[in-house]
């Protein structure tokens, strides 16, 4: 059985009207770099003022199959009444930002039927969840997410919304969940005196802007200034679910704040890491190895970094039961 590739970008307002710019070229070659054999995708964009509601879909649909024949890759679902676009997509009806998934057609398939698009009001962002094929005759649910990027209660509900697809009776479904979840993880690692310690640095203790208030809990501003985890704990718990790069014991590498200010969206944060992958009970095993990928393509490509997995699919439970 071959290993799988499984990678997250942020492409950073991906527009149709860009193909063929530096920067739209920066990010084709991030991919390539990396071969994935699964991509999940954040930040497609359509020109609102330039484009009627009703052909949002139209041409996020464009966007993603344009990007995916660049990178050598596959986002079709195939066309139904219920979604003509036939698109691996979601958003929020009434937003025109999408999430997305693309594949490489020749090493995993799309389950038939599997394909759901999730948008409001559960998603502030759109939720694009399929099944695939990986080679071993058992479903593998694969979910492209962005976290709501100033609502640390909407990430909670979110979180709680993302276990309700990936749980069944007994336990979890295998799978994984790519995304830019805008916070900060709530992984454990054991330290050298074998107390248990956050994954993720405490990266706002020593910072004093008015963006804290989407990031900090509640009653620690101006004092400790505590990371709100909300989000992953819910999906972490009981390991229902585990931060691929925390299970494997990786160095921790940031995957946003190589942007300097005035380059994109002003970032007030610095570097942190809130691009994540996370398996679900079943699917942990699988897990071979985890890496950022910080070439100067896709330093270029996006202000997020791309995250990425190698799995053995034979290692993939087909239900995963309650610990």
């Amino acid at each position: 059985m071959h290993t799988k590739r499984i990678a997250n970008l942020n492409a950073y307002k991906l527009r149709l009207d860009a193909r063929g710019g530096a920067e739209w070229k920066a990010r084709v070659t991030a991919v390539k770099e990396l071969e994935p054999d699964l991509l999940g995708l954040q930040e497609v964009v359509v020109d609102e003022a330039a484009t009627p509601r009703d052909q949002w879909d139209d041409v996020a649909a464009q966007t993603i199959t344009a990007f995916a024949e660049d990178c050598g890759l596959t986002a079709d679902v195939g066309a139904t009444p219920g979604h003509p676009h036939g698109t691996c997509m979601a958003a929020n009806s009434q937003r025109s930002w999408y999430t997305a998934q693309m594949w490489r057609d020749r090493s995993m398939g799309i389950v038939p039927g599997s394909y759901r698009p999730l948008g409001g009001p559960d998603f502030w962002h759109g939720f694009t969840t399929a099944d695939f094929d990986l080679g071993t005759g058992k479903p593998v649910k694969f979910a492209a997410y962005h976290g709501h990027p100033v609502n640390k209660d909407a990430r909670l509900y979110e979180a709680w919304r993302i276990k309700s697809v990936f749980r069944t009776t007994g336990g979890a479904v295998p799978g994984f969940v790519l995304g830019d979840f805008n916070a900060c993880s709530a992984a454990l690692v054991t330290g050298p005196d074998g107390q248990q310690y956050y994954y993720d640095p405490e990266v706002y203790q020593d910072q004093d802007h008015d963006d804290l208030d989407y990031q900090v809990l509640e009653g620690t501003i101006g004092g400790e200034q505590l990371a709100d985890r909300r989000q992953t704990e819910a999906l972490l718990r009981r390991g229902f679910m585990v931060d691929s790069a925390a299970h494997l014991g990786v160095p921790w590498h940031p995957t946003v704040g190589h942007w300097e200010d005035g380059r994109g969206d002003p970032d007030p944060f610095g570097e942190r890491r809130i691009d994540l992958i996370l398996a679900t009970r079943p699917a942990t095993p699988s897990l071979i190895a985890y890496g950022t990928h910080d070439s100067s393509a896709a330093r270029q490509a996006s202000d997020h970094l791309i995250p990425y997995i190698d799995i053995d699919p034979a290692k993939i439970a087909a239900v995963g039961g309650n610990r």
